[in-house]
């Protein structure tokens, strides 16, 4: 059995309810697990090299607050807890850039448990599972993200940016060529880059997701709701895209799509 995690990445209180059913209403009616990495408190002022807000901002419409909790989205936190496929994953806090690559302690627990409570204050369970924006993690940031949280799921590891405790643990899975791997009781998930992006070509992106797929024992596949509306526009070829990867998901009776949740039943 091979198993898939679907992780959407940057939902946030100013994300448009219409995004995310548009993009996961087949995986939902087919009983596939979703995974948000939701951000807790987004900050409405992270801009991109050029100037221009960052791509999770495109519903913005003009919001002047500095950061919005999600729970101020009210409509959004209900569609996500009237459908018990989506699964909420703790994504940051505010998402500002490489927020959790940094040394302080003290503001990075700070930002853990403000982010714990604006999720708690919409209504969602305590979540388990930690995304940092970006990927960027200073080994000060693990240490405080493995005493609150059992998984972590990122785009891959460094050894300079871990802990020095966990670096035998570390060289025994890059030893292995593993993509997975524990440190103390935490889970850690590596994922093989965004394979369902706009930046991807479009005619191969089926088939390179099948190949990862059928090339590891777990895969997580990331994905970024925003990218299939840029300019508050559905790029209907990518969106297909999406939808054709449910359906392949669904004829493969080896395959099993799961949550986060369902980790350690299985690693």
């Amino acid at each position: 059995m091979r198993y898939v995690i679907l992780r959407d990445d940057d939902t946030n209180a100013l994300t448009p309810v219409e995004y995310l059913e548009r993009l996961y209403r087949p995986f939902l009616d087919r009983g596939f697990p979703v995974n948000l990495a939701v951000i807790p408190d987004v900050a409405t002022n992270t801009t991109l090299p050029d100037g221009g807000p960052e791509g999770f901002l495109v519903a913005r419409n003009g919001t002047r607050a500095a950061s919005v909790p999600i729970a101020e989205n009210a409509r959004l936190v209900n569609y996500v807890r009237e459908n018990s496929g989506y699964h909420v994953a703790q994504h940051g806090c505010h998402h500002d850039y490489f927020e959790f690559d940094r040394t302080s302690d003290s503001e990075i627990a700070r930002r853990l448990d403000h982010g714990a409570k604006c999720l708690m204050d919409a209504g969602f369970e305590p979540s388990k599972t930690f995304v940092a924006p970006y990927d960027k993690f200073s080994p000060a940031s693990f240490r405080n993200v493995s005493k609150r949280f059992s998984i972590v799921s990122t785009g891959w590891f460094e050894l300079r940016r871990l802990p020095k405790s966990w670096w035998p643990k570390y060289c025994s899975k890059k030893l292995r060529g593993a993509p997975h791997w524990r440190a103390g009781k935490t889970t850690l998930l590596s994922h093989p880059g965004c394979l369902l992006s706009y930046r991807r070509d479009y005619n191969s992106m089926l088939d390179e997701v099948i190949r990862n797929v059928n090339s590891r024992e777990i895969t997580v596949l990331v994905t970024h709701w925003w990218e299939y509306f840029r300019g508050n526009i559905p790029d209907e070829p990518f969106i297909e895209n999406l939808h054709q990867t449910a359906e392949y998901l669904a004829s493969q009776k080896d395959i099993r799509v799961i949550s986060f949740d369902d980790i350690p039943q299985i690693f």
